[in-house]
């Protein structure tokens, strides 16, 4: 099977999605089930996980009931406050849905660095193995020596970083990212999503080349069995079209053996997420 690790729908409201700026304006609109499957039949997907793309436990309960009625969607990332006193029964409600594999924090956003590292946080992050819920990472490099210590403090909880950490190569900026990046791959419990990748680049100029480096290091950083292939649709219009950025990783993929392939477009995604 063809996973789709990463993909978001929202209907479009410009406070909720305020962080969609004037250079994505054409992605200022609806995004729902019925997009998303003419994609995946043009592209051979056969599955996702949907990611929360507003931190509400509205965002939650939305993912939550249109996984209940499309088989397509596999699994939910959502949203819950960690921090809060009562989360052990927040997490024992969200318990009870099968869509529900984990949960997400929109940690690129705060402006404390160390945000990840706070007491309240980390009580949060530490109720989520009782459950078998995973926590995806979303944060910019700067923030990853936070994330080095923070995966540490937890050897049993499974964690993936999405979008390869979002490295800034359309600065051309990467040794600071990747000497990072190959730490905390050294943890077996870390996973990592090649997903997100070209809006990281030029939206208008980007190349596989200039992008190359980056999926390298990843690669090497983490193995052929913690990476796996995810869209960021629909972020991802804003710099190229859903076969862009399915070929871009199969090209890199492709002197990978068929079952290493398997693994990176589907495999690893099912073992990471629980999915049956």
């Amino acid at each position: 099977m063809t996973i789709d690790s990463h993909q978001h729908f929202w209907k479009y409201e410009p406070v909720k999605h305020s962080w969609i700026d004037d250079d994505m304006a054409s992605i200022r609109k609806d995004f729902l089930v019925e997009d998303l499957q003419k994609v995946y039949k043009k592209n051979s997907i056969n599955g996702c996980i949907a990611v929360q793309a507003d931190q509400t436990l509205e965002e939650t309960d939305f993912l939550i009931d249109l996984a209940s009625k499309n088989s397509f969607i596999k699994g939910i990332v959502g949203w819950v406050d960690l921090r809060s006193k009562n989360i052990n029964d927040i997490l024992n409600h969200y318990n009870q849905f099968p869509a529900v594999k984990g949960f997400r924090h929109v940690v690129q956003g705060e402006a404390d660095h160390n945000f990840l590292l706070r007491p309240e946080f980390l009580r949060g992050i530490s109720a989520l193995e009782k459950y078998n819920f995973t926590y995806d990472i979303l944060v910019f490099p700067h923030q990853l020596g936070a994330v080095l210590e923070f995966v540490k403090q937890f050897p049993n909880q499974k964690f993936v970083i999405d979008h390869i950490a979002k490295p800034y190569i359309k600065d051309g900026f990467y040794d600071g990212w990747a000497t990072l990046m190959s730490a905390i791959g050294k943890l077996p419990n870390v996973y990592c999503k090649l997903s997100g990748i070209i809006t990281e680049a030029n939206y208008k100029t980007w190349t596989p080349q200039q992008i190359q480096p980056y999926l390298e290091l990843v690669l090497k950083a983490f193995g052929v069995k913690k990476i796996m292939f995810g869209s960021d649709w629909p972020v991802c219009l804003v710099a190229g079209t859903y076969q862009e950025v399915k070929q871009l990783i199969m090209d890199f993929i492709a002197d990978l053996s068929s079952q290493e392939q398997a693994n990176i477009l589907g495999g690893n995604a099912i073992q990471f997420y629980n999915i049956n």
